[in-house]
């Protein structure tokens, strides 16, 4: 009996994936435990190995594709053994599929049997607003694919929506353009054709407006001296030992939360949920947006431990090599831009926190120091926080005990 291989679940969160590379082609012989293919969530790659033995039998998925979580991308079973025949997004269930029609839709082609189209032009529609049974496809058998998708959304721009390359090719009359929200934005002069969000943007708009929507924030500033940090540094620097401010911020903060443990908490608006352990999130940009891996028990770390861990957190965000388990559990985030020439600024809360600390670039600073005038290193840090668990005292006692471990950097264990 064939055996079906099942996108997996990487994460809670996670509801598709996009199919990268295979590793066996149709008719290699798979072994249990043997990498099939590879996939890619909206934050990591992964390698998804089989639970059975025989060959592959079909390949169901293309390299490219994205695809529902618990959808069938190929068959594993004895040579020669047939296969149901069964796509990816029918096998994935009724939630992967294009919604039946309600009413006859001008300018569809007459369909014969169920509509084919692959997962991401399925997905790419739904994002455009684009009914899928208006396009005729240009992949094989007739399918709809991801470019008759994005032909629909240039032709829409052009007065032509609704209508992909090969229907336009056929003489498929142009259906009407889908009614503008009423709080869209018309084009300007001057636009370009519109393209649509990555995945991993798409998912980090949808859980920050969530978090922004539903979480009272409040913002609270206060601005550290961090001229001895600075030297500090420099003699650790001088003495081989290489660490950063994000470093020193980061163990500060850490030392901090076990002070002030609420803000390490979190609250559903009814009860307060105390956590015991610290997981700092450390929030890291991609050219395809913003990862953030966990440093987990982070007040039990040295101040050197912390670096290291960072560094490989932040290399494997980089090579798209994070494990699901290391983006997850965090219980306070650090977002820093110091490294960008940024003055102040304040960031959303990640849902399922309390608060997140945004840090500022460490900026030369005229300061008064009794009657004179200095110039120092200042940083501005700011706690966004949920107003229904972090009051202002809270928040301000909380960032100026964490303002007192930066300005004493010397009292952080190092090694």
């Amino acid at each position: 009996m064939a055996h079906a291989i099942r996108m997996p679940k990487p994460g809670q969160m996670t509801e598709e994936c996009v199919l990268t590379s295979w590793l066996k082609a149709e008719g290699d012989p798979v072994h249990r435990g043997d990498v099939v293919f590879e996939i890619e969530t909206d934050k990591s790659s992964m390698e998804v190995e089989a639970f059975d033995e025989g060959v592959l039998l079909k390949r169901l998925v293309a390299e490219g594709e994205t695809v529902p979580v618990n959808a069938i991308c190929g068959w594993i079973g004895q040579p020669g053994e047939a296969v149901p025949e069964v796509d990816a997004a029918a096998a994935a269930g009724p939630a992967a599929l294009p919604p039946a029609p309600s009413a006859p839709v001008a300018g569809a082609p007459p369909a014969a049997g169920r509509l084919r189209i692959s997962p991401r032009a399925t997905r790419l529609a739904a994002d455009a607003g684009i009914d899928p049974r208006t396009l005729v496809g240009s992949g094989p058998d007739g399918r709809i694919v991801e470019r008759d998708v994005r032909t629909a959304i240039a032709g829409a721009a052009a007065g032509v929506a609704g209508t992909s390359a090969a229907a336009l090719a056929a003489g498929a009359p142009a259906t009407t353009p889908r009614p503008v929200p009423a709080f869209a934005v018309s084009s300007v002069e001057g636009e370009e054709a519109s393209r649509p969000l990555s995945r991993m943007r798409r998912v980090i708009a949808e859980r920050l407006t969530a978090s922004y929507q539903s979480t009272p924030h409040f913002t609270v500033t206060v601005a550290a001296d961090v001229t001895r940090l600075l030297a500090y540094r420099t003699e650790l620097k001088t003495a081989g030992v290489d660490i950063t401010v994000t470093d020193f911020v980061l163990a500060a903060t850490a030392q901090t939360l076990v002070e002030f443990p609420d803000v390490n908490a979190r609250t559903d608006g009814l009860s307060v949920f105390p956590r015991r352990r610290i997981h700092l999130g450390v929030a890291v940009s991609l050219p395809a947006g913003l990862v953030v891996p966990v440093i987990r028990d982070a007040d039990r770390l040295t101040v050197g431990e912390i670096h290291d861990r960072a560094a490989a957190l932040s290399a494997a965000a980089r090579d798209g090599k994070l494990t699901v388990d290391e983006m997850t559990g965090g219980t306070f985030t650090v977002s820093n831009l110091g490294m960008f020439g940024v003055d102040e600024f304040s960031a959303i809360i990640n849902p399922g926190e309390a608060a997140i600390l945004a840090v500022a670039s460490a900026l030369r600073t005229p300061v008064a120091i009794g009657e004179a005038l200095a110039v120092r290193w200042v940083m501005k840090l700011t706690l966004s926080s949920d107003h229904r668990l972090v009051d202002g005292e809270m928040a301000a006692r909380f960032l100026n005990a964490l303002r007192r471990r930066l300005e004493d950097a010397r009292s952080l264990r190092v090694d």
